[in-house]
C-alpha cells in the first residue's frame, strides 16, 4: 500500500455535489492498494500513520501526532498511486488491486485508525470525488508498506 499523507488544517470530500466526509485539523490521506498487498500492509501503515510526529508542540517543533493532538483523519481512495511510468507518457495502472481486493483492505485499514478514537472520515470508494483541502505547513509524507519508507 501507499498512502500519500498531507496534513490539514481542514479537508472534505464530495460525490455527486453531496459532502460525504469532513474534518478539520489532521491528517488527509490518499491511500492505493497494489494487487500484493495484504492486511499486514494496512496494519503497518495504520501504525505508522497514527504514530508519525509531524504537528508542532508548544515549542514549535514537529513532535506529536495525530493522537497527540486528538486530530482527524480523511481517507480518499486512489488507485492512481499505485501507478507503472517507465514505459511510455501514459501509466499503467495494471498493479494496482481489483475492487474486490482493494475495498476489503481499504476498510481494514480504516478500522485500524478507528481503533484510537479519533474522527475517521473517508470518501466513497470508486466514486469520482471532489477533494478539498488547506494543506497545513505544507507538509506532505508518504509512506509505502513495501519499502517500510
Amino acid at each position: 500500500m501507499r498512502v500519500v499523507i498531507q496534513r490539514v488544517s481542514q479537508s472534505s470530500v464530495e460525490v455527486e455535489h453531496q459532502i460525504v466526509g469532513k474534518i478539520d485539523k489532521g491528517l488527509m490521506l490518499l491511500i492505493g492498494v497494489d494487487e500484493n498487498d495484504g492486511i499486514e500492509d494496512s496494519e503497518w501503515l495504520a501504525r505508522k500513520i497514527l504514530d508519525v510526529r509531524i504537528f508542532s508542540d508548544e515549542t514549535g517543533k514537529m513532535n506529536q501526532s495525530v493522537k497527540d493532538i486528538n486530530g482527524e483523519i480523511l481517507c480518499i481512495s486512489q488507485f492512481t498511486l499505485i501507478s507503472d511510468y517507465k514505459k511510455g507518457n501514459r501509466p499503467s495502472f495494471i498493479k494496482a488491486a481489483k475492487p474486490d481486493k482493494a475495498i476489503p483492505l481499504f476498510e481494514h485499514f480504516k478500522e485500524e485508525l478507528k481503533k484510537s478514537g479519533l474522527k475517521i472520515e473517508s470518501g466513497i470508494f470508486g466514486a469520482d470525488m471532489k477533494v478539498s483541502l488547506i494543506n497545513d505547513g505544507p507538509v506532505t509524507l508518504v509512506f509505502d508498506s513495501k519499502t517500510k519508507s
